[in-house]
């Protein structure tokens, strides 16, 4: 099974976070060139080699307008959003704030495939809804400083980006050093992590070491929330290749994430199901909400027919889902069912590698799906693209299927 790890010693952060896994692609130029023509408004993205503690790796400068954010230009940025957009005393800001439409409307722009804007979207819905939960006010009320905005919007992209050519199978993450201290802000001395940041990793394993400063960050947070199938030790596996992504500032420690790409044989993780009763929901609302379910990550979502108190029938729904997303699900839950309860039940789960080669045909490409693992593999044609050319030669799945088969061997 191909794995990343994620070693966050360090915390993350999103530059980090990117530059470790852009260490990991061999065509780096060509990524770059990508990139910077997306169009994100003003941004220029260049990588740079950067050495923390005699440790080689890569630096993700990211200049908007020109202008790369500064460590003195975040804390101040940091202290804005964190002190309800008050400007403390000595700092002036000359640019423009965005709001979530804004944002919205140029995650939509740009010319990526859709499953990358949906996890662009979903990453930086994590940071918003932070942002409205710490300040205590509606998403769409909430605003970003330029700079900062279009710095994240970029870190985020890039990583998404990423991801997608990478195509892990397994994503771990190690436990995240947060770091510890206070960050004094215009309204007085808050804590380390920022509010934001402690909001995005509710359920997250993290620990305060010993150096003093804020190691993670809303952005990095909220990647490796998105992202993460599972929080812990890194498993027994075969590394192939290791990417260290470095920070800007210096500690004592090398200021570093390192991803390690590899191997697994045969892996679990943890998942959380979801469980409540319900006797008074139509059909339909009860298929809506297992759609936003869906749309939201669960990994799987299922219905039995049950009898309830005074002879009633109801259903019993289950809501499958990786344990660091269970309190939104449980959210949602509530929010879409008429339960006035959920049970939690915390189980292993055994899973087969699983990938996608593309068989060309007569008809066009044709995806299969692949299982392999305990000794087993398992193959199936991707039943979205066989109902396509089913539809276009009017005829049916399995001849479709007859057809492709011997095809696909003798070309082999």
């Amino acid at each position: 099974m191909k794995t990343l790890y994620f070693d966050c010693g360090m915390g993350a952060a999103g530059d980090m976070l990117t530059a470790a896994l852009f260490e990991l692609i061999p065509d780096k130029n060509e990524f770059l060139e990508e990139l910077n023509s997306l169009g994100i408004p003003g941004v220029t993205v260049t990588a740079e080699k950067s050495v923390k503690c005699g440790l080689v790796g890569t630096h993700i400068s990211v200049k908007v307008n020109g202008t790369e954010e500064t460590e003195a230009m975040k804390k101040a940025h940091d202290i804005e959003h964190n002190c309800l957009h008050e400007h403390p005393h000595n700092v002036t800001h000359t640019h423009h704030h965005s709001n979530m439409h804004e944002i919205m409307h140029i995650i939509n722009d740009l010319p990526l495939s859709e499953k990358i804007k949906t996890n662009i979207t979903k990453v930086y819905s994590l940071i918003a809804e932070a942002e409205s939960h710490v300040h205590g006010a509606p998403v769409s009320e909430i605003h970003f400083h330029e700079v900062g905005t279009m710095d994240a919007i970029t870190d985020i992209t890039a990583f998404c980006m990423l991801m997608d050519r990478i195509c892990p199978d397994s994503i771990l993450v190690s436990p995240i050093h947060v770091g510890c201290g206070q960050v004094k802000c215009a309204h007085g001395i808050l804590p380390v992590p920022a509010p934001a940041t402690s909001y995005i990793l509710q359920n997250i394993p993290i620990y305060s070491g010993e150096i003093t400063g804020e190691l993670c960050t809303p952005t990095g947070a909220a990647l490796l929330k998105h992202f993460a199938m599972s929080f812990g030790k890194m498993p027994v596996m075969r590394t192939t290749s290791i990417g260290y992504g470095m920070g800007s500032k210096d500690f004592p420690v090398a200021n570093c994430v390192r991803v390690l790409l590899g191997e697994t044989e045969n892996t679990s993780d943890f998942v959380t199901e979801l469980c409540c009763n319900l006797d008074d929901m139509t059909p339909e609302a009860i298929a809506f909400a297992e759609e936003q379910f869906f749309n939201a990550g669960a990994l799987d979502v299922y219905t039995v027919p049950i009898q309830m108190k005074k002879s009633r029938p109801g259903i019993l729904l289950s809501v499958m889902c990786h344990n660091s997303d269970t309190e939104q699900m449980l959210r949602l839950i509530f929010k879409h069912t008429t339960t006035l309860g959920v049970r939690e039940n915390i189980s292993r789960r055994y899973t087969l590698s699983r990938s996608v080669k593309t068989i060309p045909t007569e008809y066009g490409n044709v995806r299969k799906k692949i299982s392999k693992g305990y000794g087993i593999t398992k193959e199936k044609y991707e039943y979205e693209d066989l109902a396509r050319i089913a539809r276009e030669q009017g005829t049916s799945l399995a001849d479709i299927t007859n057809k492709i088969s011997p095809q696909e061997k003798q070309d082999n």
